[in-house]
């Protein structure tokens, strides 16, 4: 982006997997929360909207172009963006949303659906950890943005995909998990103090995607599970050693991150793929796949997201509309085309976080089986001017220490959800 497009102002003021990073109380330190499930545990928050919508509490013009989602956690509001044409790793204060610091990366990743970054940080106590469109993957101090190490998917046999590298790094104990893809092994781990390669998951070589790794408890038993194109995978944690393998009908591209309960893990994908819920069996490999065919075309999600509360999986199906789908059976529960446009979803103390991606309406709704019941709604102002015509609102909502945190593109907002 061109520095007059940057010249805007200043700031204008429940799925069970690991916990991964450490973090304040009701921090979301990396992409989809603590837990990787886009569930927030906080509770006390508005259950009822103003006609208004929430109060903003800050919005600020300093954190670039891009589709990266924000972390919060320490204080601040870590977040990917781009400046004058380079992508930066950026850190905004909490309160205030004052800019902290911004570290400059690498050139922009271009793309005809829009430039700059399209991944959420990783805070893992003093360290934050970042991937850029291109596939630089950065380790940086929180307290003042100071580079520690950094390495490149492209050296490790990765090759970028084609709406660039998406995925947000996973922090698990001493290693720092992502997917570079290619032939030298689709899944690699580093140390995360130092950046050295501690192995890579040869026997899957398939290229990278846009889903994020999770780690999941299977049979006790600890697993990396990521899906890719044609392949979901699980991956032994402390050897790279692939676990299992099962078979995946991508299209064009595969974007939504696993849900994982009790030895089942979710997959879904857009382009008229649909869903599937892999059972794993006690040697820790699928053992069923319990859904029917017409089952797996319920859930149809492009890049909007999913989240299991309870027994079901909520999100957006191509096709079908919002949708509450019966996780063990993979049965539609309702659907709702009328009220609201594609777009991705958040949860906490109850309810659903609804962000439509063409219009900017936000909608606040239970999370319930018997359907859409609303509580409030309002849209994003301003919006940028800046939006590639073929993109959209493409970051997910973020609940944190009762603020809900939503971006387009140079535009980072701030409501204050908290009920009082």
């Amino acid at each position: 982006m061109a520095i007059a497009r940057y010249a805007l102002g200043l700031c204008t003021a429940l799925v069970f997997t690991f916990t991964l990073v450490h973090a304040g109380e009701y921090d979301w330190p990396q992409w989809m929360g603590p837990n990787r499930d886009a569930v927030s545990q906080e509770t006390g928050l508005l259950k009822e909207w103003p006609a208004e919508g929430p109060p903003l509490v800050w919005m600020s013009r300093e954190v670039g172009f891009g589709y990266a989602g924000p972390a919060i956690a320490d204080g601040k509001v870590f977040v990917l963006g781009s400046l004058d044409e380079v992508t930066h790793l950026i850190a905004l204060d909490e309160a205030t949303g004052d800019k902290l610091w911004a570290t400059p990366i690498v050139s922009d990743y271009k793309n005809g659906w829009g430039d700059g970054p399209r991944s959420t940080p990783t805070v893992d106590g003093d360290r934050v950890y970042a991937m850029t469109g291109g596939g630089t993957m950065i380790c940086c101090q929180v307290t003042d943005g100071k580079e520690l190490w950094r390495v490149s998917m492209l050296d490790l046999g990765g090759g970028v995909p084609t709406w660039g590298y998406a995925e947000s790094p996973l922090v698990d104990g001493d290693q720092v998990i992502c997917t570079p893809g290619g032939g030298e092994g689709a899944m690699a781990a580093f140390d995360k103090l130092s950046g050295k390669l501690l192995w890579q998951s040869a026997d899957v070589t398939e290229g990278a995607q846009y889903s994020s790794v999770i780690k999941a408890k299977v049979n006790d038993s600890p697993q990396y599970i990521q899906l890719l194109q044609k392949t979901a995978f699980g991956v032994d944690p402390a050897t790279g050693e692939v676990i299992w393998q099962h078979d995946w009908p991508g299209q064009v591209a595969v974007i939504p991150t696993p849900l994982y309960r009790d030895n089942k893990v979710y997959l879904s994908s857009g382009y008229g793929v649909g869903c599937e819920l892999i059972e794993l069996g006690s040697d820790g490999k699928p053992a069923d796949s319990p859904y029917s065919d017409r089952a797996k075309k319920t859930m149809k999600s492009k890049h909007d997201g999913l989240v299991l509360v309870g027994d079901y999986v909520y999100g957006y199906s191509d096709g079908g509309g919002w949708t509450c789908q019966e996780f063990a059976t993979g049965k539609r529960v309702w659907s709702e085309k009328g009220k609201l446009g594609k777009g991705s979803i958040g949860y906490a103390d109850g309810m659903l976080y609804l962000l439509d991606e063409r219009s900017g309406e936000v909608v606040l709704i239970d999370a319930t089986p018997d359907g859409w019941q609303e509580h409030g709604r309002f849209t994003l102002s301003p919006q940028t001017e800046f939006r590639n015509p073929k993109g959209g609102i493409w970051c997910h909502p973020v609940i944190a220490n009762g603020k809900l945190y939503l971006r387009d593109q140079e535009l980072q907002f701030c409501f204050d959800v908290k009920a009082k």
